[in-house]
């Protein structure tokens, strides 16, 4: 039965912090790391090894990947990184604080900006600190300068027709370490989530959630590793 694990990453330094973190790259915190190594001891607790795997360019998604994958004795299995599984870009919010941002712009303002569907944050300036356009690793990307969910899902959903679904349909077991944004999009086509309903679906750090497929390629309810 093909099977599909998603993974948050374990909390990293500015989810610690609470600034805005986006396509910058943040480590993970001690508890991050913990929580990494906790998913990978579940999954090895209830028999479900991963055969493939997929994550972002970002460093706290890939080693909380690759913490899960030693914890369960799969570190060996094929990997695959890519841009298009990065975190929503939170353009000129990158960085700031976010309660500072609420007291500067409003709750309300706030609350359009980071919940909203379709409505982005405002653009990142070019040559800002945290302007990533010559990062090496987006080389030939057109680096995003600002992104709603609405965008993430439109950078996501191809992806996931065009290069995970086929290993998934091949029966393979896959797990995908990304990000809260980058998750949502996977899980509101696969729980076909309105998008008003998306919006507000919180998906925690470290915690395995489980989709396993019949032989239609129908995705299943979605579930906690640890309620199975």
């Amino acid at each position: 039965m093909p099977t599909l694990i998603l993974v948050r990453h374990g909390q990293s330094q500015w989810n610690l912090e609470n600034r805005f973190t986006g396509w910058w790259d943040v480590d993970l915190t001690e508890k991050g790391v913990a929580e990494a190594i906790a998913a990978g001891e579940l999954l090895a607790e209830k028999g479900l090894l991963p055969t493939c795997a997929f994550t972002s360019l970002q460093i706290r998604a890939i080693k909380t990947l690759h913490l899960a994958l030693e914890a369960c004795g799969r570190l060996w299995i094929p990997e695959t990184k890519d841009w298009r599984l990065n975190e929503r870009h939170y353009g000129g919010l990158t960085g700031l604080d976010k309660q500072e941002t609420r007291e500067r712009h409003g709750d309300e303002q706030v609350h359009i900006w980071r919940r909203s569907f379709d409505t982005p944050p405002p653009v990142m300036e070019e040559g800002t600190d945290y302007d990533l356009a010559a990062d090496p690793r987006y080389a030939g990307i057109a680096v995003p300068r600002t992104e709603s969910l609405k965008l993430t899902i439109e950078r996501v959903l191809p992806y996931w027709e065009g290069e995970i679904l086929p290993v998934l349909t091949s029966g393979e077991t896959v797990i995908v370490s990304a990000h809260g944004n980058s998750l949502r999009a996977l899980v509101k086509h696969l729980s076909n989530i309105s998008d008003e309903d998306i919006t507000g679906l919180e998906i925690p750090t470290g915690e395995p959630i489980v989709y396993e497929f019949d032989a239609a390629m129908k995705p299943g309810e979605r579930h906690y590793l640890k309620d199975r």
